[in-house]
């Protein structure tokens, strides 16, 4: 990686630390992982081609993954083969517990927006500022957006197998830093 640009090093650090949240971000934004991949690699050869760091790498590299998971999603034929895809949004690994399909399908019915506000908290750990500023809405708004997303995902979670999901709701809950609703 060296060879393109005086800061690939950084730049490579950068990669591994953030790339399965970036692809985990594309996927949230209706693509496929392949999809997500391929707009994940596009935005590194672009941040490598720069002439210097930007001042913030994470924020520029989410709002470019969606810019540009975006603009991919304009496609024609690119939407239709991602509506057949949709059915595997996300694609199981092996040794997946129950618990996790049942997180990952409650996450997959929310709305796109109250999905791509969760991701970005939860494993991106942006606050609602930041998150505001890279889908230019206000801090408000994506608190509200994360609140109902948060309360829809409990709801979904309690409706599954309860034995196999009380662990998982109540590390959600934890996690989201949202009071249970009495």
């Amino acid at each position: 990686m060296s060879d393109f640009s005086p800061h690939a090093g950084w730049c490579e650090a950068l990669y591994e630390d953030s790339a399965p949240r970036l692809v985990l971000y594309g996927r949230s934004l209706g693509l496929s992982h392949a999809e997500a991949e391929d707009v994940l690699h596009e935005v590194f050869t672009a941040l490598l081609s720069l002439p210097e760091r930007p001042e913030k790498p994470g924020h520029y590299l989410v709002r470019a993954v969606r810019n540009r998971a975006l603009n991919f999603r304009r496609s024609l034929f690119r939407r239709i083969a991602r509506e057949f895809e949709s059915a595997r949004w996300f694609e199981p690994q092996t040794g997946e517990s129950p618990s996790e399909r049942a997180a990952l399908r409650c996450l997959q019915e929310l709305p796109a927006e109250q999905r791509e506000v969760i991701v970005l908290k939860i494993w991106h750990e942006h606050t609602f500022e930041e998150i505001a500023s890279i889908l230019d809405l206000s801090p408000n708004t994506a608190a509200g957006r994360y609140r109902y997303g948060i309360r829809k995902l409990r709801t979904c979670l309690r409706e599954s197998e309860p034995s196999e999901l009380h662990e998982l709701e109540r590390s959600l809950g934890n996690a989201a830093g949202v009071p249970d609703p009495a």
